[in-house]
């Protein structure tokens, strides 16, 4: 039986919509209740490893742009700024709960040809008691700026698979996987459970992100097929309710829970 309840080594990651209004200026109010309550299942004895989008979003909010850019290089300088607004923010607001924070800038480079300094660093943060923020380097790494294929979604599972986590959780802007597309069909519901990713579950995937962000579900289905397949439990879920969190981890249907293999294939 899954018993969330049981896992220690979380991934979270945090979508841009989860972290900021539609404007890409900081949603303070969610913001403060979710540093709160991640602080509070930190303070419970679970390792939280935090992979966050949003130095686009945030650097366009914090330049007072009107859209988000479509060169690259200031696609790099808006998310230069904005990664340091963004660390600034959790480093104040967790620092109110007496938990210190460590920024993690990864490349594909660095997870290709650094591995397992990347292991080593993320072990040694989470055996003194660090939350690490873990963020690709858009300030020099342009795959996710250029082709736009949500790589945070499958930066959050690569973390997970480095950090031999127990689960991934990753926050949206969607309540879960839908039997079919929400907005086309009022009777679309969410699916609690996937056993297995199938032809049928990669079918019901579809769809851009939203305007600050860069991922669909079919990102999200990739990342579960990437940590599923290494043993590792994922949710999808909303972050617009931050308080999810505690049904979540008191084992209330929350969002659509994809089992890792070693579950599914005793099913």
């Amino acid at each position: 039986m899954f018993d969330i309840s049981s896992k220690k080594r979380i991934v979270l990651k945090l979508g841009t919509s989860t972290l900021t209004h539609k404007t890409g200026k900081l949603n303070i109010r969610r913001m403060k209740n979710l540093i709160q309550i991640l602080a509070d299942l930190h303070n419970s004895g679970r390792e939280i490893i935090i992979v966050s989008s949003g130095a686009v979003g945030m650097g366009i909010g914090k330049l007072n742009l009107t859209s988000k850019p479509t060169d690259t290089p200031t696609k790099q300088a808006v998310a230069a700024v904005g990664q340091c607004e963004l660390m600034h923010t959790y480093d104040n607001m967790f620092e109110k709960y007496n938990v210190t924070v460590a920024q993690i800038l990864l490349t594909k480079h660095i997870l290709s040809n650094g591995l397992s300094n990347v292991q080593n660093t993320l072990q040694r943060l989470l055996e003194m008691g660090v939350i690490p923020i873990v963020n690709e380097n858009d300030t020099v790494a342009i795959d996710e700026l250029e082709l736009k294929i949500g790589e945070n979604d499958s930066l959050a599972a690569m973390v997970a698979n480095i950090a031999d986590a127990d689960l991934l959780i990753i926050m949206s802007d969607i309540d879960g996987l839908y039997s079919s597309d929400p907005h086309k069909n009022p009777d679309a519901k969410v699916i609690p459970v996937v056993e297995r990713i199938d032809e049928n579950i990669v079918e019901m995937a579809g769809g851009a992100g939203s305007a600050l962000g860069t991922g669909g579900m079919a990102t999200k289905i990739s990342a579960a097929k990437m940590v599923t397949d290494a043993g590792i439990d994922m949710i999808i879920m909303n972050g617009k309710d931050p308080e999810k969190l505690y049904d979540l981890f008191d084992n209330k249907e929350v969002g659509t829970v994809f089992l890792a293999k070693n579950y599914s294939d005793k099913s």
